[in-house]
């Protein structure tokens, strides 16, 4: 924690500042996907970016807070949700968009870096919850929509048919090693559009 109770790296910058924190960010992602959290050093974070070591250790302290400044970053320069109109066609969009993030070379070996160092280190717990918090509401608004069209039930729990999308492709991530495509994408948002019209989710 910064003296004014802010985690390191939180303060939003312009200018320069924003210069430097887009390229430390960048090197910090790269050297995760390559070698995880357990080699993930501020020096070769800094020698990646082209920075001096001592700006990148002020600003950020240490590897978690660099890895929760980069969560927040990717979860601002996510891609925005499809609204298309169709419950289905909404759900469908945001499985596959999970399957393509998760099976791209470098940011699905950032997620498995970033999740398997979530397990042990509670601040990149929480900076994984936030991240994952902030996904969720922005895709709630399809389900949300779904509802006032009279396509779910009144009541409907959005950020819990978000999450039923998403769960079984992370199993597959992280677990079974079944194959993760987009038939799989396909057949998780089917399962949860079915279960969210049955009222599964309704509270």
């Amino acid at each position: 924690m910064t003296s004014d109770g802010k985690e390191p790296g939180s303060v939003r910058p312009g200018g320069r500042t924003a210069r430097v924190r887009a390229s430390v960010l960048r090197a910090a992602g790269d050297a995760l996907a390559e070698h995880g959290f357990g080699g993930l050093d501020l020096a070769d974070v800094a020698r990646r970016a082209e920075v001096g070591k001592t700006t990148v250790y002020r600003r950020w302290s240490s590897p978690t807070g660099l890895i929760a400044d980069l969560l927040d970053d990717m979860a601002e320069q996510s891609s925005p949700r499809t609204a298309t109109g169709s419950l289905a066609e909404d759900l469908r969009a945001n499985a596959r968009l999970v399957v393509d993030t998760l099976t791209d070379p470098r940011q699905g070996a950032l997620f498995k870096a970033v999740i398997a160092a979530a397990t042990c280190d509670p601040h990149t717990a929480k900076a994984l919850h936030r991240f994952y918090s902030i996904r969720v509401e922005e895709w709630s608004g399809c389900v949300t929509e779904a509802v006032g069209r009279g396509e779910l039930p009144a009541g409907t729990d959005p950020g819990e048919v978000i999450r039923a999308v998403s769960a079984p492709l992370y199993y597959r991530l992280l677990a079974s090693g079944d194959p993760l495509d987009h038939a799989a994408a396909d057949r998780a948002a089917a399962a949860a559009g079915a279960a969210a019209r049955s009222g599964a989710y309704v509270v």
